[in-house]
């Protein structure tokens, strides 16, 4: 879907002369501003769900069109940023001023929505600085259409192998744009790459199983093509590696330029380095303290099978939502469906490391049930994973009920369309992070210690990447030493942290927003008890929290409190210029 400033300006053109009460104004009436800012939202967001690049996080996941290609050729990245800046252009002719507080909150979030556009193409470049953008566009992509739960079609076969067939097409697109390549991710794509023909022949022997048996053949062709494809270029960055930019940092200049324009976090990063830091301190010391009172409690035994935890997760995800509702902490609607346990999947299983391994369902499939897929219990496990096969709940907490399965369910259903569509991460994990406290300190796992631990080790994670994520981006860590710290700090297994460090390195500012997110919506709530006062409603708090989840702490306070102290300090901050790394 390819959208022109000029086909742009023909719209507002058309609507701003459009009559009102019958009668041509010069000049658009108030109720024109708001239906001119949904038109374009739609619009946007319509255009958005084909351009977006593929990654590994669960939370931005969007729905494609049916045979839907990545396209990141040199031509494509010119119309995106000529599309880009028509986006902008447009917005800036609505006067959104003067509108109710909820719309002005709603044009905000379009404009971050499209500030990200230039992060991801001119601050990050992950196209021509970031190798292992090609394997999201490519072995990601795959994983997109695997990841579902819902049963296989014919139409999703034939995308999969639509895409299969793509792999050198995007790779082609690769070798042109790579122009400033950072060696370290240069590594890591080769790394991730040295094992591509066992995983993918893998793959295709396990949807042999599920697929149709008249798109075997194509599908072994496709493979076969994908598979070439990808080791040409892995081969073509390992002739390169020694001519590789090492710097990869893109400074405190356009770090500060992202919190304030893309995620509308109303702070510096020194602030947040400092509220990392305290974070960090509580959590170990909180650690310390639950593990010298279990000393003598044995450790959480594993799951003797899957089978075990599938059917332990579908009864603890019933208590949660119980506990929810008993404690009056929010509401569960009752045609909420539920957050369950699958085994992996043969055809998954050897992509698995591409994403989060949940689907989330989507604004489309509110009639599904979401599913998390595991692997058979072992003390082999990476962190996460581990922890799951020993009590699913903390896990449960922040990836389903009430976490980011039951917040983004009820966000679809949000009266604001924008709101529906609008999502960037930063609000969004800091309530997977806060719900896993607020259950602990409600109660849930007050007999259930080695569970306090889990959800202890969590927090002291989620606090360790805000240091992690702005020394990497303005230039104090390497991808080494950041995996070091995570493996020591948290302390987690090699194979996690390293993960981990790549994916922060080559995302600057998605790894803060788990403890940033939190501390927002405690002061937030803490804000909202004071003004309410007797008044104030625990309920009512987080069900208004639930359903606009989607949207950044600062704009939720000024909705619901009209308070607007964040949101001025972010017009304050908002002048930081951009500097774009070479």
């Amino acid at each position: 879907m390819k959208v022109h400033t000029g086909i742009l300006a023909a719209l507002f053109s058309l609507l701003l002369c459009s009559s009102v009460g019958g009668q041509e104004t010069p000049e658009p009436a108030q109720a024109n501003q708001s239906e001119l800012l949904q038109i374009l939202a739609r619009n946007f967001f319509e255009w958005r769900r084909v351009q977006q690049p593929v990654q590994g996080d669960d939370i931005p996941r969007v729905e494609r069109p049916d045979g839907w290609l990545p396209d990141f050729s040199p031509q494509a990245l010119e119309d995106y940023r000529e599309q880009y800046t028509a986006y902008i252009e447009a917005l800036d002719q609505i006067d959104y001023s003067n509108l109710e507080v909820s719309q002005q909150v709603d044009a905000r979030l379009l404009r971050a929505a499209i500030n990200r556009v230039y992060w991801e193409l001119d601050v990050l470049q992950s196209p021509h600085r970031n190798p292992l953008f090609y394997v999201d566009q490519t072995l990601g992509s795959i994983f997109e259409l695997l990841i579902l739960s819902s049963p296989m079609t014919v139409a999703r076969a034939e995308d999969i192998i639509l895409r299969l067939n793509h792999f050198p097409v995007t790779v082609k697109a690769a070798k042109q744009n790579l122009i400033r390549p950072v060696r370290a991710f240069a590594q890591a794509t080769i790394e991730t790459l040295s094992e591509t023909e066992q995983r993918l022949r893998r793959m295709e022997t396990g949807l042999i199983a599920v697929f149709p048996e008249d798109q075997h053949r194509k599908l072994r062709r496709a493979v076969t093509r994908a598979i070439s494809s990808l080791r040409s270029y892995s081969k073509w960055l390992q002739s390169r590696l020694d001519r590789m930019q090492t710097a990869f940092a893109i400074g405190p200049n356009a770090y500060q330029w992202f919190l304030v324009n893309v995620a509308l976090i109303p702070n510096t990063p020194d602030e947040l380095l400092a509220q990392g830091r305290h974070a960090w301190n509580q959590a170990v010391s909180w650690d310390a303290i639950e593990k010298n009172q279990n000393i003598d409690i044995p450790e959480l035994p594993l799951f003797r099978n899957s089978a075990q935890q599938v059917e332990a997760s579908r009864l603890k995800e019933q208590e949660i939502r119980a506990f929810l509702e008993a404690q009056s902490l929010m509401t569960v609607p009752d045609d909420l469906q539920h957050y369950l346990s699958r085994p992996m999947p043969d055809y998954l299983a050897p992509l698995a490391f591409m994403g989060v391994t949940d689907d989330l369902t989507s604004e489309t499939r509110l009639d599904e049930n979401a599913f998390r897929y595991i692997w058979e219990p072992s003390p082999d496990l990476p962190y996460f994973h581990l922890s799951a096969a020993r009590d699913p709940r903390p896990l449960i907490i922040h990836e389903g009920v009430p976490g980011h399965y039951f917040q983004l369910a009820l966000s679809w259903r949000n009266p604001h369309p924008v709101r529906r569509r609008y999502i960037d991460s930063s609000a969004n994990e800091g309530i997977g992070f806060y719900v896993e406290e607020l259950l602990l300190q409600a109660g849930l796992f007050d007999f259930s210690p080695r569970t306090r631990e889990i959800i202890y080790s969590y927090a002291r994670l989620r606090a360790l990447r805000v240091e992690i994520d702005i020394r990497l981006a303005i230039g104090d860590f390497t991808v080494e030493q950041a995996a070091q710290y995570l493996e020591r700090a948290v302390p987690m297994d090699r194979e996690t942290a390293l993960k981990e460090a790549v994916f922060f390195a080559s995302n600057p500012g998605q790894a803060i927003s788990y403890q940033v997110g939190k501390l927002q919506i405690l002061s937030f709530l803490a804000d909202a008890r004071l003004d309410h006062g007797e008044a104030f409603s625990l309920r009512d708090f987080h069900d208004y929290l639930m359903l606009n989840g989607n949207v950044p702490v600062a704009l939720q306070r000024w909705e619901y409190l009209g308070r607007d102290e964040d949101v001025l300090r972010l017009e304050g901050l908002g002048a930081v210029p951009v500097t774009v790394p070479e």
